[in-house]
């Protein structure tokens, strides 16, 4: 039981330490991962070989021992094989030597499971003697030896490639390389301890190696770059933000722009054919006298008479969308409160105007029209009876005009 603690201590570390591996699947995982998760497994299957190793050999149950024994070998062998693959995709890197070390790690494997075939009629890897006593042969040690070179020449050839990276990827590729020689000294090892699970401790310890300075240093770059990439796409969404801001708004009035009404009226038309709105009105607003401000005073105090008007309108209609559909030309969109209190609205803007009339202050015509929802069929129904009603209005205030002229 002694001897299987170490199995049964990497197992429990290695699915602790590498549960988000294990969990992952489709396109949650990369293809260098799927090839590290091959090798997990074919290492936890190891490590329950040599668990039943310990446990089968203080029963002295020597030929279920010398089963597990073939598959404990077979085993062994997979990982370094899944180990060289996983190596070889985390590189990445199409070289001929890269080619070479798949073939030749794929040629090692069949050789063991060769020997081990052998080793049924011609006791060539190991076997048991009379006492029950494990007994290893000549090419157990060929074998292994073989093991060690090929966790060698993927080291070599990973510490190769760091040496020419820079930044993380130098530090994670010189990881792999010392978990590679980490393999090589426990093989080398156990050459000459073969009894003692020095494998089993080489695979623990290579692992914890490589998921705290490999898989965890690939986790928090990519935590780093999603945030630098929603960082960037929420400064993509501000600016977007302001200049749609910019062209939803008038420049010189801040009320919205002739671009934000084409659409408002869009979704007007479209809340009226899918009869989602029953109650809305219009009010159309022009200027009076702008060409004779700019003639006699010109544009700059044009300009002042524009925002003048524009401020007038958002201070009596507070709750609607005011647009600016033209040099002088307002209008705004009414519902809810507004809409409700629309009447006692026009009537405040009209004393207001009467009385800026009178006193040679910003003159503005405005003409209010409902939406009849058994009339009107489109959006452009409503502002048209606005409008007339506004050019009446705008006639009705010349007269005014000229009247206190005289």
């Amino acid at each position: 039981m002694q001897y299987s603690a170490m199995g049964i201590l990497s197992i429990i570390i290695l699915l602790i330490i590498n549960v988000d591996v294990f969990r992952a699947a489709g396109n949650d995982i990369s293809p260098s991962k799927r090839h590290y998760r091959s090798f997990l497994f074919s290492v936890i299957f190891y490590h329950v070989t040599d668990i039943a190793w310990g446990l089968l050999d203080e029963r002295h149950l020597i030929e279920a021992l010398y089963a597990d024994t073939v598959v404990y070998f077979a085993a062994m062998a997979l990982s370094v094989l899944l180990w060289t693959m996983f190596t070889v995709r985390y590189l990445d890197r199409k070289t001929r030597f890269a080619t070479v070390l798949t073939y030749t790690g794929k040629v090692f494997f069949a050789f063991q499971l060769a020997a081990l075939a052998v080793n049924f009629f011609t006791p060539v890897f190991f076997f048991f003697d009379e006492g029950g006593a494990y007994r290893e042969g000549v090419v157990r040690d060929v074998v292994l030896a073989s093991q060690i070179l090929m966790y060698l020449m993927t080291s070599l050839y990973t510490l190769s490639i760091a040496a020419k990276a820079k930044g993380s990827t130098r530090r994670r590729h010189f990881t792999i390389g010392l978990c590679g020689l980490t393999m090589v000294l426990a093989i080398a090892i156990q050459l000459f301890y073969p009894l003692l699970p020095l494998y089993s401790l080489g695979c623990l310890i290579s692992g914890c190696i490589l998921h705290t300075f490999v898989l965890e240093d690939e986790k928090a770059e990519y935590i780093r770059a999603l945030e630098e990439s929603l960082a960037r796409e929420e400064r993509q969404k501000k600016e977007l933000g302001k200049t749609k801001q910019m062209a939803y708004t008038d420049p010189l009035t801040g009320v919205k722009s002739k671009r934000a009404y084409v659409e408002a009226e869009a979704g007007m038309d479209w809340r009226i054919v899918q009869s989602q709105v029953t109650e809305f009105a219009v009010a159309v607003f022009d200027l009076n006298g702008l060409k004779k401000i700019n003639d006699m005073l010109g544009h700059e105090a044009g300009d002042m008479w524009i925002v003048s008007a524009s401020r007038l309108i958002c201070n009596i209609f507070k709750h609607s969308p005011v647009f600016r559909i033209g040099g002088d030309e307002f209008m705004a969109i009414l519902e809810g409160p507004d809409y409700v209190n629309r009447s006692d609205l026009m009537a405040a803007f009209d004393r207001q105007i009467e009385e800026n009339l009178h006193q040679g202050q910003v003159v503005v015509s405005a003409g209010l029209a409902e939406f009849d929802p058994d009339q009107d069929d489109t959006y452009s129904a409503v502002f048209q009876r606005a409008d007339e009603r506004m050019y009446e209005r705008k006639r009705f205030l010349k007269e005014q005009g000229s009247t206190l002229r005289d």
